[in-house]
């Protein structure tokens, strides 16, 4: 048996009894050495799943303040572990990349590992358009989750587009995580319309600040660079679609493509309908 590694791995969940325990038998029994789950008040069978798998359960309440729920665990219940993984309930991982982590893992220059996942689209894998990509596994001390500050302006009690902000050497796992989001075109609308209305929040908020650029990466420079016009959207589409192979994916990747525009499009709507807001007062 492969001795298991100093790591804690944390799922954040809400309800994720369908996807929950398949999340877990894919961590398997020697990988980590903890596996703790963070619950903002499931209602379903998940708990349930928690404890049959003798799995450790933190409650978190949220106060509509900094912190969010993955930086509440970091401070206030932090690992024990050297490394930390935050993995979501619809995310599995694969041998090859539990094999990659074992690996690279010993590399003493670096603090964290940005990580790659598969992304399903009415069923099916896609095979282009932009990757999907999270810098989700680091050393424990080494930084944490953009400090942003909320005020209750959001309903999201989770880290959703904050990235760790960590000191030191990054590298790269090949390895994909799947991500098998197949919850339907419903969820997704309305989870990217609660997404739109946080970035939006967030970048009137940020644009007050005349220094958080520095902690940006220079994909997010673009991003809000393009956020303040119309062709944010537009942007995406041509990216995704034509650069990027999302036209592999033939009617699937059309029909992605011009939904993760809409949502491009959505935000920049959304900040101006706030500066109008704000200019009113």
């Amino acid at each position: 048996m492969k001795k298991s590694l100093s790591l804690t791995i944390a799922i954040p969940i809400k309800n994720e009894e369908k996807l929950l325990q398949g999340c877990i038998d894919a961590i398997g029994t020697d990988f980590a050495e903890k596996i703790i789950i963070l619950d903002s008040g499931s209602t379903d069978g998940s708990l349930e799943i928690a404890s049959r798998n003798k799995i450790e359960v933190l409650d978190f309440k949220w106060n509509g303040q900094f912190p969010k729920k993955r930086n509440w665990f970091l401070q206030d219940h932090t690992p024990s572990t050297k490394w930390v993984l935050f993995l979501d309930a619809d995310e599995y991982l694969s041998e090859s990349f539990k094999s990659e982590i074992r690996e690279n893992i010993k590399n003493d220059n670096l603090v964290g590992f940005w990580l790659t996942y598969t992304r399903y689209f009415l069923g099916k894998k896609m095979k282009g358009g932009y990757p999907l990509r999270k810098l989700a596994l680091f050393r424990v001390g080494a930084g944490e989750y953009e400090k942003i500050e909320e005020n209750n302006w959001s309903t999201l009690d989770m880290e959703i587009h904050e990235h760790p902000v960590l000191e030191g050497q990054i590298g790269t796992i090949k390895s994909e995580i799947d991500h098998l989001d197949f919850r339907g075109i419903s969820h997704y609308i309305i989870k990217h319309n609660e997404y739109a209305s946080w970035e939006a929040e967030r970048f009137v908020k940020m644009i007050e600040n005349k220094s958080i650029d520095q902690q940006w990466t220079w994909k997010q420079k673009i991003k809000y660079k393009l956020m303040q016009t119309p062709f944010i959207g537009p942007a995406f589409f041509l990216g995704s679609y034509f650069l990027l192979g999302g036209f592999r994916d033939g009617s699937r990747g059309l029909a992605f493509s011009i939904l993760k525009a809409s949502y491009f499009t959505q935000i920049y709507c959304k900040i101006e309908e706030l500066k109008l807001e704000k200019n009113k007062k």
